[in-house]
């Protein structure tokens, strides 16, 4: 059964074991009027009452032919399930749609119909279909619901054929499934400018250096069908091989996104956890970049990126937004802690340089790490750090601001390198740090400025 397409339930007759598996279909009410027909008849061989001996006959027979020929009913019904939508945020509902076709020229019987669920998204549902004529449909729904992210599994449907006495039910699965995408919450987040430099954050495009006016002198190797005329011949003549001019191209304005997955930096578990809201905002923080038209990539401490298309990592212009969102929205689904316990790994990643903006999302930090982190802000036009400190998501209420005396100094080690670097107390908006980080960025960039007017 598979989303807008059809299949049909396996035939448990193929399965072996005859009389006996029509017998465990037996309800409480077939196994009673079996047993009385049993004891009706003893008693009546025990007494010679022949009367009694036919209520006992009567009541025994009566179940076996319920399961007997309900156990040889050929019922050819498809059954389908369509997902409205696929991937929805956590704690948004998902409408499930169930199709059962009547494929047959005779009509069904009582039909029971569940499909499996996980327990995180609610109650097994289950309908009663009365009756579908030949060539007859019957559709329904439920809804399911998560406040935990993740993919998970729907079906196999099922379907309980029952006699009209209720003495006998079987059950018979189909054969597929379908998987419901739950993604972490988004959070609009306002435009700000949170740009390496003073200008041109807002306009979500930077350009290379051939488009100021003048081609860009810095040479690369020939490739096949490059107009001969950008060959460099003073290059040439250098390296001995032929050299072309790069040719004028725009580029997009890049954004990383840094999420620290490592065990050991963050404490507790469920949606109102440290690790949850980091996954979060670096959901919220990378649905916004790609809305404001940036080339955005989501890294972690194990250097790993998504998506990974591209030689270094970026969602290149060829890429759809949404595309690109589906697919980082379903890599932050199923992320979980890393065995980790160090962020060299994507610091090695960050090496190449002119990486753009760095949006980062931390946890608990020694000082090795923070260390790290301040290198980090070489390799970036711009770099803002969202530190979430564990002591105090498990010791402070919701709303408390401060931060505790070691995660105080590792902001101060950050600001000092060039970071803005905002404290996350437990339960604090996104929005609200957001526009705190941008403040404080354009308060560094109003003193840099006025420090380099004084020179």
């Amino acid at each position: 059964m598979e989303a807008g397409g059809t299949d049909r339930p396996e035939d448990d007759r193929d399965q072996g074991g005859g009389i006996r598996t029509a017998l465990t279909g037996l309800t409480t009410r077939g196994r009673s009027f079996l047993a009385a027909g049993v004891a009706a008849a003893v008693c009546a061989y025990v007494l010679g009452q022949s009367d009694l001996l036919r209520v006992g006959l009567l009541l025994g027979v009566l179940p076996l032919v319920c399961a007997t020929v309900l156990y040889r009913t050929r019922y050819r019904v498809a059954g389908s399930r369509r997902l409205s939508p696929g991937r929805v945020p956590a704690g948004s509902e998902a409408r499930v749609h169930l199709r059962v076709d009547n494929v047959s020229r005779l009509p069904t019987g009582l039909l029971m119909l569940q499909d499996r669920v996980p327990y995180v998204l609610g109650p097994r549902p289950r309908f009663v279909l009365d009756r579908v004529e030949p060539g007859g449909r019957r559709e329904v729904s439920y809804r399911v619901r998560s406040d935990l992210r993740g993919r998970y599994p729907l079906g196999p449907l099922q379907l309980r054929l029952t006699d009209p006495f209720g003495l006998c039910e079987l059950t018979r699965s189909f054969s597929t499934y379908d998987t419901l995408t739950v993604t972490p919450r988004v959070e609009a987040l306002p435009p700000v400018r949170l740009s390496g430099e003073a200008k041109g954050y807002g306009e979500g495009r930077q350009r290379s250096l051939a488009l100021a006016g003048d081609d860009d002198v810095i040479p690369r190797g020939y490739r096949y069908g490059d107009d001969l005329r950008r060959v460099h011949w003073r290059s040439t003549a250098r390296y001995g091989e032929l050299m072309v001019r790069r040719e004028e191209q725009p580029q997009r304005a890049r954004c990383t996104v840094l999420l620290d997955t490592r065990g050991g930096a963050f404490e507790g578990a469920g949606p109102d956890s440290a690790f949850e809201w980091a996954v979060s905002g670096a959901a919220s923080v990378l649905t916004h970049m790609l809305e404001r038209g940036f080339s955005v990539r989501l890294l972690t401490d194990t250097g790993d990126w998504v998506p990974g298309e591209g030689a270094d990592g970026f969602a290149g212009a060829s890429q759809g937004s949404a595309d690109a969102a589906g697919l980082m929205m379903d890599s932050l689904a199923v992320i979980d802690h890393s065995d980790g316990t160090g962020l060299s790994l994507a610091y090695d990643v960050l090496r190449g340089g002119n990486e753009g903006l760095l949006v980062a999302f931390f946890g608990d930090l020694d000082e090795e790490q923070a260390a790290v982190v301040a290198r980090m802000r070489q390799r970036s036009g711009g770099a803002v750090a969202f530190v979430l400190d564990p002591d105090s998501w498990a010791r402070d209420p919701v709303g408390a601001p401060g931060p505790s005396g070691r995660n105080e100094e590792r902001l101060r080690m950050l600001r000092v390198a060039g970071w803005t670097a905002v404290h996350v107390p437990r339960g604090a908006s996104l929005e609200e740090l957001w526009r705190l980080a941008d403040r404080e960025r354009t308060g560094l960039a109003t003193a840099s400025g006025g420090e380099g007017a004084a020179r």
